[in-house]
């Protein structure tokens, strides 16, 4: 699978360890940055990262910051993207089972490096369970096509 990443200057040790663990299970990834522990805005790696998935480029995403949630806030504005901010592996398996996330967003700051590496193996090896969640997924897909994310406040 052809992953992207994105992570801010929290985020950017621990991108760099999923970097090698998704290398490690035959994934290709794409590397939206940061690249460095100096200061940065999340906006700059998480949208580019999140149009890489919006257009197809790649196929999902992980975004990293301190708490997950800039990441997840920012990927969200982008069209055809549903980020899932998660904390453990349940979460992660039922974003894609229900909700069929695209985007796995993880808080660096707040769980350790194996957690980390499984929540990440169970997101990414989880599949969309369709039946009643199909629906409601299809309404959030119906309502971007009409209106698309609404103004920033």
């Amino acid at each position: 699978m052809k992953v992207a990443l994105a992570s801010d200057h929290r985020g950017y040790p621990a991108k760099e360890k999923i970097k090698t663990f998704l290398a490690s299970k035959g994934h290709e990834v794409l590397d939206f940055g940061c690249n460095t522990n100096a200061s940065c805005d999340y906006p700059d790696s998480a949208l580019p990262a999140a149009e890489s998935v919006s257009t197809g480029r790649s196929e999902a995403a992980v975004m990293l910051c301190g708490t997950g949630i800039g990441m997840s806030m920012t990927a969200n504005k982008v069209r055809g993207v549903r980020a899932a901010l998660c904390h453990d592996e349940l979460t992660a398996q039922l974003s894609r089972a229900h909700n069929n996330a695209n985007v796995l967003c993880l808080p660096a700051d707040l769980i350790g490096e194996e957690l980390m590496r499984r929540v990440v193996d169970v997101w990414l090896n989880t599949k969309f369970d369709a039946g009643r969640h199909e629906r409601r997924v299809a309404k959030i897909v119906e309502y971007e096509a009409r209106c698309g994310p609404p103004p920033a406040a």
